[in-house]
């Protein structure tokens, strides 16, 4: 798959995934194309490299690897020379690393706990660049000016929208352009979320978000939500989330859980899961309920299970292999048959079938687990009201996936509610649609787990 291209538009970097662990770089030199590209990352083992980018004057190229630790370091390697050399190296992922215009400036973002932490490193000096007076949140899509002497930026938080600011680099005065909040909605109304870690069935300390409704208290306990995030291998992190937002302001709590299999917390909490789908992690789900039990202000009679994607198929599973834990779920495009979802993968997707089947098992030599594990063929074991959210166009997980799973479940007499959006495919795109959606999961919340259906 193609990586970056220097801005010389003579090398291009291909990234070429095997599988979830396993992945390899080529440099490719355009002026030559008859050349084959150049293998610059021979390794021994199951080692992940991604291409980052190529350096302003096009000699030097800068990608990641876990090769040599738990975590994604940044490493570079000279075009002429073929040395590869340590560049950015910490105790969490480095996400990205850019440039600016002629070099002098080198930005790094590090996944630290769930959220990013910006570096911008002053080159000609060694100095980092302290930018004064922002509100807490988080810095993203960093641009500088050709000139180099401005510096633009967008700025973020669990209640706080993207905001685009300016930074003035002669005197490190910075200026936000935008105000994104709806004005509708009063700032003091959002949450900020907790990093919390609780233990799971074998000790094991999970990370989460937790966020607290303003509402919550020992004398007035509120239900909660399980939020499981997608993937497989995805994470949950700090930033705005309107959806988030309005299920804690209409009195949820939510628990954000990073399941083993997560990303951004070292190569080895990542594997755990593999092939193991519908059971470690599961169990890791189960066990998240145990910790909002735990707290005062949390109705531990309440507390329902919620996600999308991979996270939609935790809900079906947890609803189908573990049916007396939570009281409610909303599968918010699930996968609920494994074996149908392995066979469909569509052509664009071949370069990363191998990891695909790495991750969860091959459905030609694995058909027996991926049946186990598929929520559909349980259907008869779910007792708790369920609420489906599909979009008829989705191609990784198919419609069928829904109907057959509503169908089954109808069949039991169990609650049942299914929107289905014909405009939509895999996540909704329309304003329209997700305010459709996130309205379906407050109203059926207030149904079903109870809860103040009017704004807190």
């Amino acid at each position: 798959m193609p990586g970056d291209i220097s801005l010389d538009g003579r090398w291009v970097a291909l990234d070429k995934p095997r599988t979830n662990a396993d992945s390899d770089i080529y440099i490719w030199d355009a002026q030559a194309p008859e050349t084959a590209p150049v293998h610059i990352t021979a390794h021994e083992g199951d080692v992940l490299h991604s291409s980052l980018t190529f350096s302003p004057d096009s000699t030097r190229f800068y990608y990641a690897t876990n090769g040599r630790g738990e975590f994604r370091q940044v490493w570079s390697y000279d075009i002429e020379t073929q040395q590869h050399a340590a560049v950015v190296e910490a105790d969490w992922d480095v996400i990205f690393l850019s440039f600016s215009e002629t070099g002098r400036y080198r930005v790094t973002g590090i996944n630290q706990d769930a959220r990013t932490l910006v570096t911008i490193l002053d080159m000609e000096t060694g100095q980092e660049l302290q930018i004064p007076d922002l509100s807490p949140g988080d810095v993203s899509r960093v641009r500088f000016s050709r000139s180099e002497s401005k510096m633009a930026f967008y700025l973020s938080s669990d209640a706080s929208p993207p905001n685009l600011h300016v930074l003035e680099l002669d005197d490190l005065q910075a200026r936000r352009l935008t105000d994104s909040l709806n004005p509708a909605i009063s700032s003091e109304h959002l949450v900020e979320s907790e990093v919390v870690r609780y233990q799971s069935y074998d000790g094991l300390e999970i990370p989460a978000l937790l966020y607290k409704p303003k509402s919550a208290s020992g004398q007035g306990p509120v239900p909660a939500l399980v939020w499981v995030h997608g993937g497989p291998g995805g994470q949950s992190r700090k930033g705005y989330s309107p959806t988030l937002q309005h299920l804690v302001n209409h009195g949820y709590a939510v628990l954000a859980v990073n399941n083993r299999g997560s990303s951004g917390y070292g190569k080895t909490f990542h594997h755990m899961d593999d092939q193991k789908h519908g059971d470690v992690d599961l169990k890791d789900c189960v066990w998240a309920r145990r910790f909002l039990e735990s707290l005062d202000w949390v109705d531990s009679s309440r507390i329902g299970i919620i996600g999308g994607s991979y996270g939609g198929y935790m809900v079906a599973a947890a609803l189908a292999f573990e049916p007396d834990v939570f009281d409610v779920g909303i599968n918010i495009f699930g996968v609920t048959n494994w074996l149908r979802t392995l066979k469909s993968i569509p052509p664009w997707w071949e370069a990363q079938k191998e990891a695909l089947y790495a991750e969860m098992g091959d459905p030609a030599t694995d058909e027996e687990r991926l049946h186990a594990i598929s929520p559909l063929f349980h259907a008869s074991n779910i007792t708790k009201p369920i609420l489906v959210i599909q979009g008829a166009n989705d191609p990784r997980v198919l419609q069928a996936e829904s109907d057959e799973l509503v169908e089954a479940v109808r069949k039991t007499g169990v609650p049942v509610e299914y929107v289905l959006f014909p405009d939509e495919g895999h996540g909704f795109r329309k304003k329209a649609n997700r305010i459709a959606a996130s309205n379906a999961y407050v109203e059926f919340l207030s149904l079903h787990l109870g809860g103040d259906p009017a704004v807190q």
